[in-house]
This record gives structure tokens, sequence and C-alpha cells, in this order.
């Protein structure tokens, strides 16, 4: 007859008995190579307890202790202790499990669409090429007469490029650049790397200086005052 790899292992570790113990003795005796495995497998066993000794000498820490001394919990089926998670939760006064998570489930996912489609985007993302939800936002509402001067972006000025489009001058802490308005938005013109960001961020480093210089390059006639830059952002600078 044939024995399993796990019959050959629990001989070997002496679990087994009678008619069972017997069976094993005699595949063994009718194939040499079993005896074999009983050999292996004791070699085995002996290494790893040689190996664990020492850890299993250790005491145990004083939480396991406890835990093992507890008294049985009450709610037991057929001998075993039992733990009720429900009782567990009223005892510490926690909200119940609730078990069916399609209503919840849909709520949450529909929810996250909404956001999904409606939420504005936080990161500044936009076409290549175009000023991202903040920069544009500046270039959208904010003077040069009357801006806080403490502004994450401050628009230099305002001019009228060639075909009258309507382009502006920015700077930040460490970029600047010019943005002229198209349909699709403000499209960046020029930028450059001001401060920190001049070795590797841009392709081109530089200063308010060379803003204007660039601006003044671009522009059909001079800067637009306060009240024509006014007007431009009333006509949505179109």
């Amino acid at each position: 007859m044939s024995v399993s790899d796990e019959q050959i292992a629990a001989y070997a570790d002496g679990e087994l008995v009678g008619k069972a113990k017997t069976q094993v003795e005699a595949a063994i005796a009718a194939e040499p190579a079993l005896a074999d495995k009983v050999v292996a497998h004791r070699a085995l066993k002996d290494r790893l307890g040689a190996h664990f000794a020492p850890i299993l000498a250790h005491e145990l820490p004083g939480q396991l202790t406890d835990m093992l001394a507890r008294e049985p919990n009450p709610e037991r089926v057929d001998g075993a202790d039992v733990v009720s998670f429900a009782a567990e939760r009223q005892k510490r006064r926690l909200a119940p499990v609730i078990h069916r998570w399609g209503p919840i489930a849909t709520g949450a996912i529909a929810a996250s669409l909404v956001l999904a489609v409606f939420q504005p985007s936080q990161s500044g993302s936009a076409p290549e090429g175009y000023a991202g939800t903040q920069l544009a936002a500046a270039l959208d509402t904010q003077l040069v007469a009357t801006q806080d001067r403490s502004a994450d972006t401050r628009i230099l000025l305002s001019f009228e490029a060639d075909g009258g489009t309507l382009c502006r001058a920015y700077r930040s802490n460490n970029r600047g650049g010019i943005a002229c308005r198209e349909e699709s938005g403000w499209k960046i013109e020029r930028e450059l790397g001001m401060g920190d960001a001049q070795s590797s961020e841009f392709r081109q480093a530089g200063s308010e200086g060379d803003l204007l210089a660039a601006a003044q390059e671009m522009a059909v006639g001079g800067a637009l005052d306060a009240a024509a830059e006014a007007a431009a952002k009333d006509s949505n600078w179109q």
C-alpha cells in the first residue's frame, strides 16, 4: 500500500497508533525508501528543536500570561470559548457593525462621482502651454494698481500685443512670464526662472527687467494705464 508524506511525518513524530501505525510500518518494510524519509524527518525535527530551544526557554511576557489566566468567556459552543464581537462593541459603546454594504457603498460612490464632476480642480491642471487654475485666476482678476503686494503672484503690467491680443507680465517667488489671452485661456508666451528655480525648472533664467524688456518687444504701444486695464478686465480681457 502507498502512504502519504503526511502519514510518514506523523509516524516519525510518534503520533500514529493502532491500525494506522501498523499500516505505515508495513509500507516501510515493503519500501526501504520510506525508511529514509522517516530518518530525514526526525533529523530535521532535531535540528529545528535545537535551534528554537533557547527561545522556548524564555518566559512569556506578562501581557500574554494575563490573557491566558482570564476566566473563560461565558458564551461557549461545544466547550470552546467564543468571542462575541457584538457584545464587545456594546461594552465599548461602539456603533454596531453594518453587514450589508450595498446601500452605503452605492451612496459613497455616487458622492465621489459628484465631487469628481463638480469639485473645482485644485491641481492647477490646464492644457499644455496654458496657465493653470491659480495663475489664470490671478491673470483674470488682479489689477496692477489695486492688487495685494503680498499676493503669491503679482502682475507687473498689461499691454496689447500685435493683432490686438491682450497680454500680461507676471511673477511669483520662483517664476515669471508673459501670458496672452486666447479663447482657450491664458497662453504662456514667455516663462523665466526666478531665484532658486533658475538652474533646472525652466529653460531660461531671468529677472523682472528681462520680463519687462520682453513685454516691450511684444507690445504695440505702451503699457495699459489703470483705467484701460480695468476696462480690459471688465471685457474679460478680450
